[in-house]
C-alpha cells in the first residue's frame, strides 16, 4: 500500500508511453498511456488497484474512458462530431436517417442493395404485436409520454423473448432491427394516448420518418397528406440526435447490458436516463424559457438577468458542455430550422418572432460572442419540433428514437466485445467507520 502523502507531495513524469507516479518515499509505478485513432490519450488505471491497493477518484466519470469504441469521436474544442469517421456535416447534407444507421451498426456505409435490403426490413417491421398495443390500455390517459415509451420497450423482451441470445450475431442484428423499425410505432402509439386518438397502424409504403409523422398527426376520419419539408426536418433531426458518444444515456446502457440483462431492458434503462432534465429534456427547457420570457419587448430585461451572476436565470439553448467553440450540429439545423418556419408561415407568430430574435442577439452581443454561448442543437430543434406541432412533452420520445440506433450500436459493440466485463464503479467511502449494534432499549 502507497504510504498516504498530500496531492501535492505525488510527483508525476510522463513519457510517450507512461506516466511515472513517484512519492516522497520513492514507491515508483508506470501507468501505461493508450492512444487511439484520433483524439486523446488515456491513462490506463485499470491494474491501479492491483498494484498500488488505490481507486481512481472521477465524479461523474468526466476524465475518465470506461471503454473502447469504433462508433462516434468528438473534440469539444475543435466543435467536430463524426460517426464512424464520417463528418456529421457530410451525412447531414448527404445521407439520411436509416442510411446513417446502417453505418453506426455495421460500421461502413451500405452498397444500393444492403441500403435496400435494411430499408425493407424496417419498413417491414414496425407494426407491434397487438397485445402490446393493449398494454397501453394500462396507463392513465395523461402519463407522460417516455413513461409510456421506457414502459412499453422493457415489455418487449416479454414479446419478443425467442430471439434474445447475445452471443448469436442473428439474434443480435434481429434485436437492432426491431428496436429500430418498432420504437416510432411505441412513440407514436404514446401520443395518441396521450391525446385520446385511435391509435394509426404503420405503412409499409412510406418511408421512415414519413411512417412516423402519419402515425403520430393522422386520423381515420381523413386522408393525411405529409409535408415533405416536415418529414425533412425530422429526418434530419434522427441524424443529429443517432449518437453522441459516452454520455449519460449510452453509458446506462452499456451499464445495464453489460450484466447479461435483455437487450430491451438495457435499452429502457437508456430512455429512462434520457429522460432527466439534465440530459434530453433541454430543447424542452427552451420552450419553456421562451414562455417564461413571453414578448420581445422583455428580451433586453432576460439578458440582463442571463449576464448578471447573482441572478439564477440562464438562458437555455446557448453553448454546450461538450462543445466549448461551436457545436457542429447547430450549423446544420440552424437552415433547417429557418426552412421549417418559412414554409410553415410560423415564422411570424410571437414565440418565433422572439426565438429568432433572441438568436440574433446571441450571434451579434459582445457577452454572448466572447463566451461562445452560441445558440445550439437544442435551441433549434425545439423551435423546430414546435412549429410541427409536437407538443413539449414529447420533445423527450423524439430524442430516444434518434438516439435508439446509437444505443443499439453501442450495445452490440459492448455485447461482442471478447474482453468485455460487467461494469463495477467504485466510490470514496465517507460514511461512519465500524461501529457495534446498540439494543433499541439502550438507544
Amino acid at each position: 500500500m502507497l504510504e498516504r502523502v498530500k496531492e501535492k507531495d505525488v510527483r508525476t513524469v510522463m513519457t510517450k508511453d507512461a506516466v511515472r507516479l513517484t512519492s516522497p518515499t520513492g514507491s515508483e509505478m508506470d501507468i501505461p498511456v493508450r492512444s487511439g485513432t484520433v483524439g486523446r490519450d488515456v491513462i490506463d488505471v485499470a491494474r491501479l488497484y492491483r498494484d498500488l491497493g488505490v481507486f481512481n477518484f472521477d465524479p461523474g466519470f468526466v476524465s475518465t474512458g470506461s471503454c473502447e469504441s469504433d462508433i462516434t469521436f468528438i473534440d469539444g474544442e475543435e466543435g467536430i462530431l463524426m460517426y464512424r469517421g464520417y463528418p456529421v456535416e457530410q451525412l447531414a447534407a448527404h445521407s439520411n436517417f436509416l442510411e446513417v444507421s446502417y453505418l453506426l451498426l455495421h460500421g461502413e456505409l451500405p452498397t444500393k442493395d444492403e441500403l435496400d435490403q435494411f430499408d425493407h426490413t424496417i419498413r417491414t417491421h414496425t407494426m407491434l404485436n397487438e397485445g402490446m398495443l393493449n398494454f397501453f390500455k394500462g396507463f392513465r390517459y395523461d402519463a407522460h409520454p417516455m413513461a409510456m415509451l421506457s414502459a412499453v420497450v422493457g415489455s418487449m423482451s416479454a414479446y419478443y423473448h425467442d430471439e434474445m441470445d447475445a452471443s448469436n450475431p442473428d439474434h443480435r442484428d434481429i434485436f437492432a432491427h426491431r428496436i429500430l423499425a418498432k420504437l416510432p410505432t411505441i412513440a407514436a402509439a404514446a401520443y395518441k394516448l396521450n391525446i385520446g386518438q385511435p391509435f394509426m397502424y404503420p405503412r409499409n409504403d412510406l418511408k421512415y420518418s414519413e411512417n412516423f409523422l402519419q402515425m403520430l398527426f393522422s386520423v381515420p376520419a381523413e386522408p393525411y397528406e405529409i409535408d415533405p419539408v416536415a418529414a425533412e426536418a425530422i429526418d434530419l433531426l434522427f441524424i443529429l440526435h443517432a449518437d453522441h458518444e459516452q454520455n449519460c444515456s449510452t453509458s446506462t446502457v452499456r451499464m445495464a447490458g453489460s450484466s447479461g440483462a435483455n437487450p430491451y431492458s438495457a435499452i429502457a434503462a437508456g430512455i429512462s436516463a434520457l429522460w432527466g432534465p439534465a440530459h434530453g429534456g433541454a430543447n424542452e427547457a427552451v420552450l419553456n424559457m421562451l414562455k417564461e420570457i413571453g414578448d420581445k419587448s422583455q428580451i433586453p430585461k432576460y439578458v440582463a438577468k442571463a449576464k448578471d451572476k447573482n441572478d439564477p436565470f440562464r438562458l437555455m439553448g446557448f453553448g454546450h458542455r461538450v462543445y466549448k467553440n461551436f457545436d457542429p450540429r447547430a450549423t446544420i439545423i440552424r437552415e433547417m430550422c429557418h426552412k421549417v418556419l418559412k414554409q410553415l408561415g410560423s415564422n411570424d407568430s410571437p414565440m418565433f418572432e422572439l426565438a429568432l430574435a433572441l438568436e440574433q442577439i446571441a450571434l451579434e452581443d459582445d457577452y454572448f460572442v466572447e463566451k461562445k454561448l452560441y445558440p445550439n442543437v437544442d435551441f433549434y430543434s425545439g423551435i423546430i419540433y414546435r412549429a410541427l406541432g409536437i407538443p413539449t412533452s414529447m420533445f423527450t420520445v423524439m430524442f430516444a428514437i434518434g438516439r435508439s440506433v446509437g444505443w443499439t450500436a453501442h450495445w452490440r459493440e459492448m455485447i461482442s466485445d471478447p474482453k468485455g466485463r460487467i461494469a463495477r464503479p467504485r466510490q470514496l467511502y465517507k460514511g461512519p467507520a465500524q461501529r457495534d449494534y446498540v439494543a433499541i432499549g439502550d438507544r
